[in-house]
Formats: structure tokens, C-alpha cells, sequence
């Protein structure tokens, strides 16, 4: 087993041709699919995924070293996790910036000067389409929520919170905390943190290869529900 350079230790973009596509099933976030693929040996595979939106989340940290979460309930879990405020990129012409800024005013009723990006990740890449980006905002002051704004579901019953940065930290480690957002967020935020890299991180804008893929592939699947190849 050979060891990769630094230069090759990098996710890229790659696409194998899809034979064929079928919607087994539709909600209201994602459509359920198969994708019938060929592999480079020349044979096929079926894959069954999620397509999806894409998410946004933000560890929003003060001046006091505390985190801004929410309390919120998951019914596929089956459990009420602690997370950082998030939520999907599924609103037409919205930037991922002004969707992180929406989605910490609404849930936390906060506002931030400063914004860079801690970390992107694939959330279940064998099962799920969505790519995840978190932010980490930084001189945070209080924010009302956006214009017609109304909670709704879940968020109806959701608690914000402030949680000491050290605590949230703890918890993770010791398995009481397993929401992915939280997870790697403040994960990265630590290593950011530890290793003096804050001032480093990425810029608020900065690109999102995973999302590029994300159009390409949607793109090439359009108009192809249960085509033969």
C-alpha cells in the first residue's frame, strides 16, 4: 500500500457514467433514486441515494468561549440533539453566506460581524447526496428574525441556547453529542484553535467544489426518471 503525497491527498471531482435513472420515490426534501452505473472494468452497479438540497451550519462562538446551539428534536433518530443552528440551501438565488446568516437569526435570534469557513463535508456520501458546509461566526450581537419569518414543526419547540465551548467539546468526545454539524464543526474549531490557525481559515466566499459537482450531476440526471440507457 503505497503512501499518497500531499498533493494527492485530495478528494476529486469524478462522475461514472449512469446508464440509467429512476425516482423510486418523492418527498418534500429529497427524491429517493437508483442510478444504474458502469463501472471501469465495463460491468454496471445499482446505487440507491437521497438527492438533496445541500445544508449550511454555524458555530457561532463569543467573546464569553460559548457556543450558540438549539435544542431540537429529529424524529428519524429518535432523538432531541444539541446542534449549531443550520438549515438547507434550498431557497432559489440564495448564496451559502446569506444562508448561514438567515439561518443563525432565525434560530438564534443572533447576528455576526465576522464569518469564515471552518470546514465542508459529504454529511453519508454512500447513501446521500448532501454536501455540507459550516461557518464559523465570530462578534456576534442579537438579531431579529428575518421578515416573515414563522417556526414551524420541529422549530416550533426548538430551545436556543448558549453551551461553554470546553463543555460541547467534552461532550462530543464522550459520545453525548452526535449531531455531524456539531461533530465537525467544533472539531474543526479545535484544531483551528489549538494549532493557532483561526486567522487561516477560509474566507467566507470561498469556493465550494462540492457544490459545482452537486449542479453537474443534477444537470446530467434531469428529464431522465426511468430512462433504459
Amino acid at each position: 500500500m503505497r503512501e499518497l503525497s500531499g498533493d494527492e491527498a485530495t478528494d476529486e471531482p469524478l462522475t461514472w457514467p449512469v446508464a440509467a435513472h429512476r425516482v423510486l420515490a418523492s418527498g418534500s426534501v429529497s427524491d429517493f433514486v437508483n442510478d444504474t452505473v458502469e463501472t471501469p472494468d465495463g460491468g454496471s452497479m445499482d446505487r440507491q441515494y437521497l438527492l438533496h438540497p445541500g445544508a449550511v451550519g454555524v458555530i457561532a462562538w463569543d467573546d464569553a468561549d460559548r457556543i450558540a446551539v438549539v435544542r431540537q428534536y429529529r424524529h428519524p433518530a429518535s432523538f432531541q440533539l444539541v446542534e449549531p443552528p443550520a438549515g438547507l440551501l434550498d431557497a432559489d438565488g440564495e448564496s451559502w453566506l446569506t444562508a448561514a446568516q438567515r439561518e443563525l437569526a432565525e434560530e438564534a435570534g443572533l447576528q455576526a460581524q465576522r464569518w469564515q469557513v471552518l470546514v465542508d463535508l459529504f454529511t453519508s456520501p454512500g447513501a446521500c447526496q448532501e454536501s455540507l458546509r459550516i461557518y464559523l461566526a465570530r462578534d456576534l450581537s442579537e438579531a431579529a428574525a428575518p421578515e416573515g419569518f414563522v417556526a414551524a414543526h420541529e422549530e416550533a419547540h426548538m430551545e436556543a441556547c448558549w453551551a461553554a465551548r470546553a463543555d460541547l467539546v467534552d461532550g462530543i468526545l464522550a459520545g453525548r453529542l452526535q449531531n455531524p454539524t456539531m461533530v465537525s464543526g467544533l472539531l474543526a474549531l479545535e484544531v483551528a484553535r489549538l494549532s493557532g490557525r483561526l486567522d487561516d481559515l477560509r474566507a467566507a466566499d470561498a469556493d465550494w467544489p462540492a457544490r459545482d459537482a452537486w449542479e453537474r450531476h443534477n444537470e446530467s440526471l434531469a428529464g431522465r426518471d426511468g430512462d433504459a440507457g
